[in-house]
């Protein structure tokens, strides 16, 4: 199986809420399932979902909504601002164009696979992006939300009656296309080669509109992000349990939907990788476990529950068998 593109969940910020509040507990449950995630459970966490579930989950709240153009309607309230240590990086520049910048160096610990340009044509400076699973099913409600993080970046340096010159997405023309025009408030190109947004030139000088955020460098985004966005299978499907352990219940079915596959077939591409879902499971909740008992003051029933063990007997006996020591005996180490 080839490497799995994966983007933070930060992209969802916000989106739980927002779902609950507009369209009823039933499409957030449906949206979540779509992911395989309790989203509002991690949203404040530093986790990665593939891309293929970011879609789904897009695309699943689009039906509850019944809307066909979700994308563009949730464009506004998209803000690389809530992007954690990615987002501060980004905004710590002190001129657009060097937010830009930082944005593109910064992508390799946002996401995986995905491409940022800035590209200059006459007094033209024109900002993309490229999203992995570009062009495949669900992908033009998530492309008029990319357009609205882009969008973010620019209006957090320019004046608040800025408007781009036009807007480019790489999807196709909806009939009738105003509607897309009346939220983005200028131009808009259908059928192009990436998600764009346009502006002259000069406008790359442009200061903060805010007092700066503290100082982030790209190295504390790095740190925040344990190195890079996950890549190949077993990093990808450890990161989703991980997710899951923090949620408090993990599934293989969970799994597979998470990157559009099959039970079957991740079992089978785990076992040839020489390892299976329940031992990456355990290492997993046994990891967590050690944190929790080592910074927190929970009780060991709390800690097991939390953690999704029908009992604090095979609680103690699954961490036994990991460190090589009870729960109890390691937090009295500590």
């Amino acid at each position: 199986m080839a490497d799995i593109p994966v983007i933070s969940s930060h992209v969802l910020h916000g989106m739980p809420a927002f779902i609950r509040r507009e369209m009823g507990e039933k499409a957030l449950l449906q949206a979540n399932r779509a992911v395989g995630l309790d989203l509002e459970l991690i949203e404040g966490e530093n986790c990665f979902i593939p891309h293929a579930a970011l879609t789904g989950f897009v695309e699943a709240t689009a039906r509850a909504a019944g809307e066909a153009n979700f994308g563009v309607l949730i464009a506004p309230m998209m803000n690389v601002a809530n992007y954690g240590s990615y987002g501060r990086y980004v905004f710590g520049a002190d001129t657009l164009g060097q937010a830009i910048e930082r944005a593109i160096s910064g992508l390799c610990f946002h996401s995986t696979d995905d491409r940022m340009s800035i590209a200059f044509v006459g007094d033209e400076v024109q900002y993309s992006y490229v999203f992995a699973l570009a062009g495949r099913s669900g992908w033009g409600n998530t492309a008029c939300a990319a357009a609205g993080v882009l969008l973010s970046l620019f209006r957090a340096y320019l004046p608040p009656d800025w408007r781009p010159l036009r807007i480019e997405l790489d999807t196709d023309r909806p009939d009738p296309p105003g509607l897309f025009e009346d939220v983005f408030q200028c131009p808009v190109l259908f059928n192009a080669p990436a998600v764009t947004i346009v502006t002259e030139r000069h406008r790359l000088s442009a200061a903060p509109r805010r007092v700066s955020l503290p100082i982030v460098t790209l190295e504390d985004v790095a740190r925040d992000r344990r190195g890079s966005a996950p890549r190949g299978l077993i990093d990808v499907v450890v990161e989703h349990i991980r997710a899951q352990v923090l949620t408090g219940s993990v599934s293989i079915d969970s799994a597979a939907q998470s990157i559009d596959t099959s039970v079957r077939t991740l079992q089978r591409e785990l076992n040839r990788a020489g390892t299976d879902f329940r031992s990456l499971a355990s290492v997993v909740r046994i990891r967590r476990a050690t944190e929790l008992l080592r910074h927190t003051n929970g009780s060991i029933t709390r800690v097991s529950a939390d953690l999704g063990y029908s009992s604090p007997a095979n609680f103690a006996r699954a961490f036994r068998k990991v460190t090589g020591s009870g729960p109890r005996e390691f937090r009295s180490k500590k």
